[in-house]
């Protein structure tokens, strides 16, 4: 496919709506229940407006920087999501090329088709941070993070907002599943009880469930739990309050990622965008803040930057860029991102990441008024 057809992120959503089986596509693109999250994941980014400046001078702009000590081409980097061989026949290891080609951060799902070590093969010196759930069964997600630190994965993401699965309704109305009962977990699979068992030692389950979900019982006492088995730093993936980030801070995890899981979880929550700067006020001093949901432009990165996020995280934009051409889709998407931004902080008048401030904002409702 020519991606030189595809000029924005939405170009390649709406070119994957046509690629991707009905089931894959249900299974990406829906949302929670009625889904007014996901839909104002997008359109929040709407409210905020950018004052353009004018005679400065932006003929070098560096848009890298570093998240937890890894330096990036660019702040954008990719969130976790789940089954990308629904995507492409290649999958993760495709996503992780073109994320590592880039020069940028990949994030792989603890419910990816691809093993984590298969990825972190495809490309050893890429960045790469690893995915894991609040398992019910611990040892399950000690033997995840122990594989991850022997292929090399910088962090541990914890996706701390899902005790419980959102419901999917759209997904179960198109093609009567939210989930494919007969996918492989390239993670997951030596965990479930078979006949065949790889080695005594590995820890086993009798259902699928126990290792696809977080424990509803898990607390703040399981952060605690996780550092004490692995050095690698923790970044915890759902904060979306103010309350929930201090708790972050108190416990010592080194990120947080604000999001609200894509508008997949509980519907009727606000954007990440949103919460965001209140939350850097609150804790930016003790930790990294990222942020995720409904990101499209370079003008929703920048503004997001604007807002105190040191870096953005996309998710369904790279899975849409896979099922169109691989990893050269991935790139694609990347560098589209990459390009907005930087034309739209040559028109703001930032030539580094440090010129990017809230002063560069205005909302909608006042954005007459304060020009």
């Amino acid at each position: 496919m020519d991606n030189n057809r595809l000029l924005c992120l939405e170009d390649f959503e709406e070119q994957a709506q046509k690629l991707l089986p009905i089931s894959a596509w249900s299974y990406y693109s829906s949302g929670a229940d009625n889904e007014e999250t996901l839909r104002e994941n997008r359109e929040a980014y709407r409210r905020y407006w950018l004052k353009p400046r004018i005679l400065r001078d932006v003929s070098v702009i560096d848009i890298s920087t570093s998240v937890l000590g890894e330096k990036v081409d660019a702040p954008i980097c990719i969130s976790p999501t789940a089954f990308h061989c629904k995507a492409h026949s290649d999958g993760e290891i495709a996503t992780c090329k073109g994320a590592a080609d880039m020069n940028t951060l990949m994030t792989l799902s603890s419910i990816s088709n691809k093993s984590l070590e298969e990825v972190a093969a495809a490309r050893p010196n890429s960045p790469k941070w690893q995915n894991v759930y609040p398992l019910r069964h611990r040892d399950i997600t000690k033997d995840i993070v122990k594989r991850a630190e022997r292929a090399g994965f910088k962090a541990v993401v914890m996706s701390v907002d899902i005790p419980t699965g959102g419901f999917k309704r759209r997904a179960v109305r198109i093609s009567g599943q939210t989930v494919f009962p007969d996918e492989y977990f390239g993670n997951l699979d030596r965990y479930i009880n078979k006949t065949a068992r790889s080695s005594p030692d590995i820890p086993q389950v009798d259902d699928p469930i126990d290792v696809s979900l977080g424990d509803p019982k898990s607390a703040w006492e399981y952060i605690d739990w996780l550092k004490t088995v692995t050095k690698l730093p923790i970044v915890l993936k759902g904060i979306l309050t103010v309350e929930d980030a201090i708790l972050a801070a108190e416990h010592n995890v080194q990120g947080i990622l604000v999001s609200n899981h894509g508008g997949r979880q509980l519907d009727c929550v606000p954007a990440p965008i949103d919460a965001l700067s209140n939350i850097v006020d609150a804790v930016g001093d003790k930790l990294e803040v990222y942020v995720d949901g409904g990101i499209r432009t370079g003008t929703d990165v920048l503004k997001a930057l604007a807002l105190g996020a040191r870096a953005v995280f996309i998710g369904r934009p790279v899975l849409y860029g896979l099922a169109c051409n691989g990893e050269e889709g991935v790139k694609a998407v990347l560098r589209i991102l990459r390009e907005e931004l930087l034309r739209a902080m040559a028109l703001t008048g930032c030539s580094r990441l440090s010129d990017i401030s809230r002063s560069l904002l205005v909302s909608r409702s006042d954005r007459l008024s304060k020009l």
